[in-house]
């Protein structure tokens, strides 16, 4: 059996007027990718709770609301074919309260995509990045 386990990560998908929030990656994996904002989990968190905290931590935006979109996972191999590393990336829907996003942490650029905008990454995005996009638009907003 493969001593690699699943890491649960989560993803922090923020919506603000028709527009999501990304930022270009500092470090593997995906270094130099747009992504969502996000990371591993911490023991003793909930993924709504590390959603918030990685999204703060790499951006300075301060959400709540927090709720489940899904879960990807990623699933790598070695040129063997030998199990790399899994992670189980939850992807939380956040509420947008304040901040434009200024990148920290393990970003290098943060900023909001349109529809268009995002068409356009091409491969400079992430794995999944326009279909949880697409997912995270399509949910009513809730009152305010």
């Amino acid at each position: 059996m493969s001593p690699v386990r699943p890491i649960p990560a989560v993803l922090a998908v923020v919506e603000r007027g028709g527009e999501v929030l990304l930022v270009r990656r500092a470090n593997p994996p995906d270094q130099g990718l747009w992504g969502f904002p996000g990371g591993r989990m911490e023991m003793g968190e909930t993924h709504l709770e590390a959603a918030l905290r990685e999204l703060g931590e790499e951006t300075g935006i301060e959400a709540d609301s927090p709720r489940l979109i899904t879960v990807l996972d990623f699933i790598e191999h070695d040129p063997a074919g030998a199990l790399a590393h899994h992670f189980a990336m939850i992807a939380v829907l956040c509420r947008w309260r304040t901040g434009e996003g200024v990148a920290a942490d393990d970003a290098l650029e943060a900023r909001w995509f349109g529809a268009e905008a995002l068409a356009g990454l091409g491969a400079s995005a992430s794995l999944k990045v326009g279909f949880l996009a697409d997912l995270a638009l399509a949910i009513p907003r809730e009152a305010e």
